[in-house]
């Protein structure tokens, strides 16, 4: 009989909840921000934890009000309990231009695009982000299931993360995997096929390469965007070595049973896998959102319609041009993020 859960026959080193923590944002990024999209991190309180799990979405009032709640006394503000942090919120949208895309201390809110106006992940307002985060099941899982799998568990200083909104090319997305402090595999995140990476999968082995980050546990996958002109790497996320975290082109058991002294060998390379042209994953229009093997909605969509799939190019090859990405160093004075210990 089959083990309807394959993972609890892979051989995972075991996984204990101060490597979980050593992969959320907070305790990371203050080492990496130079290198990371720029982002402001707000320390969560209980009462706003609460109000995450929470059954049911009830938003604070959008309309401010001279009282000492800032809101009329018929309006229903669950957010009094926590206005602080909605004001910080408030703040820091403005502070990075308008415009952030959030998430928790490991996972953002990717399945919830659907409840926004914009099918994305772009918020301008504290209740857009309220309205991602309560309707995401990846958030649930960071507040209920953090430490699934793992041999203990510990308290968990959570954190919002505000990303400023930036163009993102997905097709210059990868995934790497460290396994005893070696780099031994890159993955492309996007599954499509994308024939100008594959004169470019040199360079960009080599750019990662230069690019691990320093981090405390020998096992761990880390995720970055190579931009144009490809002459920086940028560091996105850093994941578990655990079961949760998507193999993609690969899969866990290769990865886990690499060859050790293979691997260690000086003359090693770390196989960097791009989809084909003919591999059944650029095709899989009708796949699960978020499953490993995916397309962009907007290729789906476009692909119904020829003038559709015409704008659609004119615009991937404007964001193929490239735009700035800002780190939080490039300001003149960065402000200190408040951090604590720590997908």
């Amino acid at each position: 009989m089959t083990d309807a859960n394959p993972h609890l026959t892979l051989p995972f080193p075991p996984i204990t909840a101060q490597h979980i923590l050593n992969c959320s944002v907070h305790s990371w990024y203050p080492k990496y921000r130079s290198r990371t999209p720029k982002s402001r991190l707000i320390p969560l309180t209980q009462p706003f934890l609460d109000y995450l799990r929470a059954d049911g979405i009830i938003l604070p009032p959008e309309a401010p009000h001279n009282g000492d709640s800032g809101y009329s006394d018929d309006e229903d503000d669950p957010s009094e309990p926590w206005h602080d942090i909605h004001e910080k919120i408030h703040d820091t949208i403005e502070e990075l231009g308008g415009k952030v895309v959030p998430k928790l201390n490991w996972s953002a809110p990717k399945d919830a695009t659907w409840i926004s106006t914009t099918n994305d992940m772009e918020c301008r307002t504290p209740n857009e982000i309220y309205l991602l985060l309560k309707s995401s099941d990846f958030i649930t899982h960071d507040l209920e299931q953090a430490f699934d799998g793992c041999t203990d568990t510990a308290e968990i200083p959570y954190h919002l993360v505000l990303r400023k909104s930036f163009q993102l090319n997905p097709s210059l997305e990868f995934r790497c995997f460290v396994r005893n402090r070696q780099l031994i595999a890159i993955s492309q995140r996007e599954m499509n096929h994308f024939d100008f990476l594959f004169d470019l999968r040199r360079k960009f082995r080599h750019k990662i390469e230069e690019s691990i980050p320093d981090f405390p546990d020998p096992n761990f996958t880390f995720d970055v965007y190579i931009p144009p002109p490809h002459d920086r790497v940028w560091l996105i996320d850093i994941n578990p070595w655990a079961p949760r975290t998507d193999p993609l082109l690969f899969s866990w058991l290769e990865l886990l049973t690499m060859d050790e002294d293979e691997v260690q060998d000086a003359e090693f390379v770390p196989e960097f896998r791009l989809v084909q042209r003919d591999d059944p994953e650029a095709y899989q229009f009708a796949t699960t959102k978020y499953s490993a093997h995916k397309l962009p909605k907007d290729v789906v969509d476009a692909s119904m319609n020829p003038e559709g799939m015409k704008d659609m190019m004119d615009e991937w090859k404007r964001v193929m041009d490239g735009e700035g990405i800002e780190s939080s160093d490039d300001e003149e004075e960065a402000p200190e993020v408040e951090v604590g210990t720590g997908e």
